[in-house]
């Protein structure tokens, strides 16, 4: 049984910043990429930034310079630091984790979600 579990989200005004977590626990053998990824109502889930094992990251444009991911491979554990929030940035955030798990198999893993609004 794995399990991701996220935390940080909240409600937050425009220029703020919030942090995201998220700690995966259960039979992993080898935590491959993990990442985070949003829906906003009515939009597909999109990418806003992984990061490899080696620490090698990626990032949306539109969060480019603003967001920034990171890794606590000991702790099999990844964060989302956000700064300069905007409204657009509203959406239910999810954390997900590509590893090598039960049976040497492959898994990809989303965590439940967390919502992070940006309002005044």
């Amino acid at each position: 049984q794995v399990q991701l579990v996220e935390s940080g989200g909240g409600l937050v005004q425009p220029g703020g910043s919030l942090r995201l977590s998220c700690a995966a626990s259960g039979s992993i053998f080898s935590l491959y990429a993990m990442g985070w990824y949003r829906q906003a109502p009515g939009k597909q889930r999109e990418l806003v930034a992984a990061i490899t094992s080696g620490g090698s990251t990626n990032y949306a444009d539109s969060v480019k310079g603003r967001f920034t991911i990171s890794r606590d491979n000991a702790e099999n554990r990844v964060s989302l630091q956000m700064n300069s929030l905007k409204p657009e940035d509203t959406a239910v955030y999810y954390c997900n984790a590509d590893f090598r798990g039960l049976g040497s198999k492959r898994y990809d893993y989303w965590g439940q979600g967390t919502q992070v609004t940006v309002s005044s």
